[in-house]
């Protein structure tokens, strides 16, 4: 009988007792239903993906948050979507924006982050306290000084994925031409 992993030994043992076991979630595909969420701005205002997508597509782009550093590929990233804003509006497009962190700093990290911005009017920055989000998406990067996967999906006004692009890397942002380009066909029901 070969040799069991102490990690596996642990995971059966808590199977077989009946425990939750956490299992992470996997990322949402084109085609798929995008996992529902609501959360917060940070006026406190609440955010849900169903009233998001009821006047046409949204933009989900999910950032780094704050791994110990403000990401400059994120500051990047929300510079070149927000010079484009126009575009994204002439779509019909809402742009939502994931902010992930520890809750407990989470909201004056995400104030720090938007401080020497121009936020486009009608887009929305939504925290992600404990990553819930994050996890619930099948984004956590869970290694030292990391938060998520840099992500970028357009859901349609009927909830599902339209455009998914998920970068395992710091630098493989989604380009604002790709997610104009794929836009139009997000927008037919």
């Amino acid at each position: 009988m070969p040799m069991m992993s102490f990690r596996s030994f642990v995971f059966s043992a808590l199977l077989a007792l009946g425990a939750a076991v956490p299992v992470r979630a996997a990322v949402p595909a084109v085609g798929e239903p995008a996992p529902e969420f609501a959360l917060a701005t940070l006026d406190g205002r609440q955010v849900a993906l169903r009233g998001a997508r009821a006047g046409g597509p949204v933009v989900l782009v999910v950032l780094r948050g704050f791994p110990g550093y403000q990401c400059p590929l994120c500051t990047r990233q929300v510079n070149e979507f927000a010079g484009r804003a126009a575009d994204f509006a002439a779509k019909g497009a809402k742009v939502v924006m994931v902010y992930p962190g520890p809750a407990a700093a989470l909201q004056a990290r995400a104030k720090e982050f938007l401080a020497d911005k121009q936020w486009p009017a009608g887009w929305e920055l939504i925290l992600d306290p404990d990553y819930a989000f994050t996890s619930a998406y099948g984004l956590r990067w869970d290694a030292p000084k990391e938060t998520a996967y840099p992500s970028t999906f357009i859901v349609g006004r009927d909830g599902t994925v339209r455009y998914a692009v998920v970068s395992k890397t710091h630098g493989g942002r989604t380009k604002v031409a790709d997610v104009l380009a794929a836009l139009p066909a997000a927008a037919k029901p």
